[in-house]
């Protein structure tokens, strides 16, 4: 496949065949590299196949082939001919990221690291197929996929400050009655778990701080005190809606004239498309409770150890996810559908959506990294409205497939070499613990320079990890 480079940073593939629109690339030399080795590229071009899409199909710096669009994958459409696509979302719905600052330093922390952990790994339900801690009634879960994080601080799960600090404050347009009753099934019990795969609670310390004034701003300025970052999202609820729909849409209107089934998809006008749209967002607002629930026995685990430390939420952003946005397009503004798949909202200062403390300053955007590995918070900037419908990178990226690291990879390895640089480790499974180490990842670090220098999302602060707990 041709691809041109644009500049250091800026890669293009031509608008050929079918092509609606042109392919774009945000990557280093190093990056690129690793983004050719996989079905990636051919993802992006096939994207720019389909209605309506507007400007570019973009990938963004940690870009690997995923289900249809690549991860790391963004498109937004035209609202009048564009098309909605469960594949353009993931089969993750709104697994998303949230950061929490503290008052615990990081003494305080590190002389009871090993209780705070494994208090944490206990309160918080983790792994594969893994229950929540309490039962919900189907009415109670209506609730849920209706009100997100807003039902889980009405229940005492938190407070307001919360959901303000939340995407869309933590609530996007939903109907319950979207979601199958197999989806909700498969729900119910889950909420308010890790669940398995890349999924994460971290307590970490900060390393670097590069922008001062936006980290005051958002809580994260003391370097003496430890944050936590929690990585979940829809869990079965969420892979169950995206199954139910891909399904849907097969049958409405088949996949012959695709270039890849994979990219099934309705017009966003149509009966089909407003109803997974609602569909998302009642998954969505799962997801939303769920981190919020999680939030709530983190509390509930340091308030014990530490006697009521302050755990405030920094922010609670998606990257798996379909949102109907105003974005300029050929000098105009327009709503359009911005599929943003393992990519992340990044609006620079003054965006409505902001919330009101951080609008001066760009919305917080969290970029984890692995295990072993440091992790990211960054500001949006206006040049990532201009450059990728105000998105960017979610997280380093894979480079191997889960099948390849437990094929090459063991647990107990993955722990030991924690242990040398200072991280305690505490995972439900050997396997899980192998499939997502160091070694299956891109350079975090590398991955967000990128973002910095092309100004997709600038650099606020390094956190590294002093302890691990993965599904």
């Amino acid at each position: 496949m041709e691809v041109k480079k644009i500049s250091p940073l800026i890669w293009e593939i031509p608008k050929t065949g079918k092509m609606k629109v042109p392919g774009r690339i945000y990557a280093s030399e190093k990056l690129m590299k690793l983004i050719r080795s996989d079905k990636c590229l051919e993802q992006v071009a096939n994207v720019a196949q389909l209605p309506g899409i507007q400007k570019y199909s973009y990938a963004m710096p940690d870009a690997h082939r995923g289900y249809g669009y690549c991860i790391g994958g963004v498109a937004a459409f035209d609202m009048d001919e564009g098309i909605i696509s469960p594949g353009g979302v993931g089969y993750d719905i709104n697994c998303s990221v949230r950061l929490l600052s503290t008052n615990i330093t990081y003494n305080d922390f590190m002389k009871k690291r090993k209780e705070v952990v494994d208090a944490l790994f206990n309160n918080v339900p983790a792994g594969v197929g893994r229950a929540g801690k309490q039962k919900f009634s189907k009415d109670e879960l209506q609730e849920v996929l209706q009100n997100g994080t807003q039902w889980a601080v009405k229940q005492g799960y938190g407070v307001k400050q919360d959901y303000l600090h939340t995407e869309d404050n933590g609530k996007l347009d939903a109907d319950p009655h979207a979601v199958s009753d197999r989806a909700q099934k498969r729900g119910m019990p889950q909420l308010g778990s890790l669940g398995a795969g890349n999924h994460f609670l971290e307590l970490q310390k900060i390393d670097q701080i590069y922008d001062e004034k936006t980290a005051e701003a958002y809580g994260i300025n003391n370097k003496d005190n430890i944050t936590i970052m929690i990585h979940c999202g829809s869990r079965g609820l969420g892979h169950q809606v995206a199954s139910d729909y891909i399904k849907a849409m097969e049958k409405e209107y088949g996949f012959k004239d695709l270039p890849d089934r994979e990219l099934i998809n309705a017009p966003i006008q149509s009966e089909l498309g407003q109803k997974y749209l609602k569909g998302m967002g009642g998954a969505s607002n799962f997801a939303f409770a769920n981190k919020q629930m999680i939030t709530h026995w983190v509390r509930q685990t340091l308030n014990k150890i530490f006697g009521n430390p302050e755990v405030s939420v920094v922010y609670d952003v998606c990257h798996n996810i379909a949102k109907i946005e105003k974005h300029k397009v050929d000098g105009k503004l327009k709503k359009v559908c911005v599929h943003r798949k393992g990519a992340t909202r990044c609006f620079g200062p003054g965006r409505d959506e902001i919330p009101s403390d951080y609008k001066k300053y760009g919305q917080p955007v969290l970029i984890p990294g692995s295990m072993g590995t440091a992790s990211y918070v960054l500001k949006g900037t206006k040049e990532a409205e201009e450059l990728s419908f105000g998105s960017t990178t979610h997280g380093a990226g894979r480079v191997a497939s889960r099948t390849h690291m437990l094929k090459t990879t063991r647990g107990e390895q993955v722990q030991k070499d924690l242990e040398k640089k200072n991280i305690y480790l505490k995972g439900a499974s050997w396997k899980g613990i192998a499939a997502e180490a160091d070694a299956a990842y891109k350079d975090v670090d590398e991955v967000v320079k990128v973002s910095d220098k092309l100004n997709l999302g600038k650099t606020v602060v390094r956190v590294v990890p002093l302890g691990v707990i993965k599904g």
